[in-house]
């Protein structure tokens, strides 16, 4: 109970000597909040933006590769045969893909057009869902993203067995020649997925590979989309494709792509890191100036307690108390702002170049991100403080009471 009292004193002790010196103490806050603020923003900032990105990538299929020609190759049924003779591969079927103008009433929008097997498709993006209808049969019918048959404000366009036209590519050979009308019915539409930056289902219609070669014209496959049996497979089938066909095929892994980014959103973090720890590191010596200075101006009053019995122990704990109280007031101050900040930060959102994406997403505050700042913060109060602290707690009573 007694150490319950002493520590209470000491706090008021402590407040009393900062409400002494409010200029000075507020300056120092100021510069131990900057740390705080830095890494509480920018971190929630990055980890929101970064695990969404990894999230969406890996959706598509931890153990799914996609296979492009480049423009001196064309893909053919050697190639496709040489991608299910892997040991590794479960499945692989090629697939065609172009960009069509849908009609909508008055407006036009853009989409994405792909013939794929529609099984395939769904064993691919394990989280894909249908909200209506039923896997459509025959090439004159599709699947369609939410996006499509509905508008931005949630209004239902198109329904179930509505016919859409389209505005695609007329390819006549290897080249476009102009553009057609197509008219297709709609057989299923897909629950909103959210994109995946890489294909968006929400802004596509699925058709079936025979849709792709008689209702696109398309002669040629745009793709080979290939699966392993287990993600652990995929890096080796690609080295294998890489190597057997070096810069004629361009060969994506998703897994590969969400380990890409995960890489460099975590030097992104240890950069953010970094740059916090060196606002920490100046924040340190402020608080060691205020209080050295503190110390300096106050010997004759630590003189007078340690004469009344304030033992050495207790002048040190009241001097680090001081700068643990600044510390702890600068950083809520800090992760207060950092907040604010972050969420004004994420309302700006963030457009992908080329995807036409642009991600809203809120800042991801955890209790580990917290619990290291005020970690942090507190550690600064104990650097910055031990040592005046400790010359206060050294200085002799005698000494100290004839000290003008």
């Amino acid at each position: 109970m007694a150490l319950y009292i002493l520590l209470l004193d000491f706090m008021r002790l402590a407040l009393k000597a900062l409400s002494e010196r409010r200029a000075r103490a507020a300056l120092t806050i100021i510069g131990i909040s900057i740390g705080p603020l830095v890494l509480v923003m920018m971190s929630s900032v990055v980890r929101s933006y970064s695990d969404y990105v990894v999230e969406r990538v890996t959706s598509l299929g931890q153990n799914a590769i996609a296979i492009f020609p480049r423009e001196n190759h064309r893909l053919n049924e050697e190639d496709l045969n040489f991608i299910r003779s892997l040991e590794e591969v479960v499945r692989a079927e090629p697939f065609y893909s172009t960009q069509g103008i849908l009609k909508r009433g008055s407006e036009e929008v853009r989409v994405s057009i792909f013939a794929i097997e529609y099984d395939l498709l769904f064993e691919a993006i394990g989280s894909l869902e249908i909200l209506e209808g039923d896997i459509p049969s025959g090439i004159l019918n599709a699947i369609v993203g939410k996006k499509i048959a509905f508008k931005d404000n949630g209004e239902q366009y198109f329904i179930l067995n509505d016919v859409i036209t389209l505005t695609i590519p007329k390819i006549e050979g290897d080249r476009i020649v102009g553009k057609k009308n197509l008219s297709i019915r709609i057989g299923a539409i897909l629950k909103e997925y959210g994109g995946a930056l890489i294909v968006d289902p929400d802004s596509t219609i699925f058709l079936s590979p025979d849709a792709g070669r008689k209702l696109l014209g398309m002669k040629s496959w745009s793709g080979i989309f290939a699966l392993t049996s287990d993600p652990s497979y995929v890096k080796g089938v690609v080295s294998i494709i890489r190597e057997k066909y070096e810069d004629r095929l361009q060969v994506i892994a998703f897994s590969a792509i969400a380990e890409a980014i995960s890489s460099v959103t975590g030097a992104i973090n240890f950069i953010n890191f970094s740059t916090s720890l060196s606002a920490f590191a100046v924040a340190v010596a402020g608080i060691a100036a205020t209080m050295i200075t503190s110390v300096m101006e106050r010997t004759r009053e630590i003189g007078v307690m340690k004469a009344i019995g304030y033992t050495n122990t207790q002048i040190l704990l009241l001097i680090l108390l001081e700068s643990i109280i600044m510390s702890l007031i600068g950083g809520s101050i800090g992760i207060s702002l950092g907040i604010l900040g972050a969420h004004i930060l994420s309302s700006r959102g963030l457009t992908i170049g080329g995807l036409g994406l642009t991600l809203m997403l809120s800042p991801k505050i955890t209790s580990d991100l917290l619990t290291q700042t005020i970690s942090l913060t507190m550690s600064i109060g104990l650097m910055g403080g031990v040592l005046p602290a400790y010359r206060a707690s050294k200085i002799p009573p005698i000494v100290a009471l004839r000290y003008e």
